[in-house]
């Protein structure tokens, strides 16, 4: 019997809680195989199988435990993992059979949006050459909005021909299917009534998803709708008919005096879920950040003209030359390192009774992932040219939205840069990142009626929020920070000059 305990996944965590078993009580496993995930304050870990054997749980899924406690155990005895083989052999024996029907049915990418035209495969849930049932899912899918689920047209032998990462217009061919009727060998099913003898076909009274969901929202059974769809498939036009014809067939209404209150609006259910190590550890330090400094907020507003007008000019040959797009967090990170750079004590934090002042600028970016608000940090990003920034910033966001990002790369930085502006935040008095001593919020960027020269202008302008700690950061050294960053802003020729 080996103990697995819960391993130390970092310098300063202690606790760690049970987020999945991903495998259950009693079931066998491989060795190195993933079993659960575990959760830090910080970021999510998969623990692995120490060996081949029967797994018992020690805990449960929601459970915090320290490092070092017992998590599970694994019955590894000969016998045991010999007789599990055994009943995994037989179980790979009962795989489904199909029978072919020599029917080829290609599969293209659905229109999923009236603004959308062209998706990415995000990920095959199936394998080309296995065997999928009507309507079960076979891949995920993505648009510049939402992720969606493809599922299968019909049942059989599917065959991927694009592949994780394709970009594909709408319309285009995905994949295909071999049609079959796919039936597991290990179960005898009671023969199914004989069917009209009418054009339906192997999707003969299936609903696609749509369709499935109105009739799942109205109540109606998929056996009481025929479907006029390819193959005999109910449609999205049929179940808009059912709900129609079924409507008067509900039960009749009762007697006025019986009737319930009525409660206009959407329904009045609750969910409650619990809080996750990470938003737990970030609701924390936020009350302890707002209790422990004198935090102060100072703002500014930047014509971005000329950086707009910057980019618009040369954002096709940057893009050609180094393969990333130019936006503005490059020009916001530099103009912060030179800013910084000028005004040390913005850049630098508190540490008992000392100041530490650095002489480096590592940016930490505020990134929205979908387990709650994380920053990574751009290492050195005083020395890095516009097109390395850009290149780290994506790697980092793009690890941080899958939930991939390390400790280290989440450890450490001197200043804080966030975006609100992205979620059309217009003004904002953002809270300060811990042991750091200053944050710049950006906000969005609207057109608003401006002095130019004695002349009133229409301009892009963005308002630019630094809160600080008073304790640390003067007045004077706040406003010159945003006042300096709005000079680079609003003339970036300094930026390139470093003047």
């Amino acid at each position: 019997m080996i103990s697995i305990k819960i391993p130390a996944v970092g310098e300063s965590i202690t606790e760690v809680t049970i987020a999945q078993w991903l495998k259950q009580e009693g079931e066998y496993v491989e060795m190195d195989a993933v079993i659960c995930e575990l959760e830090s304050d910080k970021a999510t870990f998969e623990l692995n199988a120490e060996s081949a054997g029967i797994l018992h749980h020690k805990a449960a899924e929601g459970d915090t435990l320290e490092i070092g406690e017992l998590l599970c155990e694994i019955d590894d005895s000969k016998a045991v993992v010999a007789e599990e083989k055994k009943e995994v052999v037989a179980k790979e024996d009962t795989t489904p059979s199909a029978s072919a029907t020599g029917e080829i049915l290609e599969m293209k990418v659905p229109a999923v949006g009236e603004s959308i035209t062209e998706v990415t495969i995000s990920n095959w849930m199936k394998k080309s050459g296995d065997l999928v049932s009507l309507d079960e899912p076979i891949a995920e899918i993505e648009s510049d909005k939402a992720t969606f689920e493809l599922t299968a047209e019909a049942s059989g032998k599917l065959n991927i021909i694009a592949q994780e990462g394709d970009t594909l217009e709408i319309g285009a061919l995905i994949c295909s299917i071999e049609v079959s009727d796919v039936t597991p060998a290990a179960k005898t099913q009671a023969p199914a009534p004989e069917a009209a003898p009418s054009e339906s076909g192997y999707a003969s009274g299936h609903p696609s998803p749509a369709a499935s969901k109105i009739l799942a929202e109205k109540g109606i059974s998929a056996a009481a709708v025929s479907g006029t769809g390819v193959g005999g498939r109910i449609s999205k036009e049929d179940a808009l008919a059912a709900e129609k014809t079924a409507a008067p067939a509900s039960a009749p209404s009762p007697k006025k005096e019986d009737q319930p209150v009525q409660v206009f609006g959407a329904g009045r259910e609750q969910r409650r879920k619990k809080l996750t190590p990470l938003r737990k550890t970030v609701a924390r330090r936020l009350v302890s950040v707002k209790n422990e400094t004198a935090m102060l907020t100072t703002f500014n507003e930047i014509d971005m003209k000329p950086v707009m007008d910057l980019r618009k000019k040369y954002k096709e040959a940057f893009k050609e030359k180094y393969e990333i797009g130019l936006g503005f967090m490059s020009f916001f990170t530099k103009a912060c390192c030179q800013a910084l750079q000028e005004w040390p004590a913005v850049n630098a934090m508190i540490d008992d009774n000392e100041i530490v002042y650095n002489d480096y600028c590592d940016i930490s970016i505020a990134v929205s992932a979908p387990k709650g608000l994380v920053v990574p940090v751009v290492r050195n990003a005083e020395s890095m040219s516009f097109d390395q920034i850009e290149k780290e910033i994506m790697r980092l966001a793009l690890k941080a939205r899958e939930n991939k990002l390390s400790i280290d790369e989440m450890q450490g930085g001197t200043f804080t840069i966030t975006n609100g502006g992205v979620f059309g935040s217009m003004m904002s008095t953002p809270i300060i990142n811990s042991p750091q001593s200053a944050i710049l919020g950006m906000h969005n960027i609207i057109q608003r009626p401006v002095a130019i020269d004695g002349q009133v202008e229409i301009r892009p302008m963005m308002y630019v929020a630094l809160s600080y700690d008073h304790r640390i950061i003067d007045g004077r050294e706040s406003v010159s920070f945003l006042v300096r960053l709005k000079e680079l802003l609003e003339d970036p020729a300094r930026l390139m000059l470093g003047i």
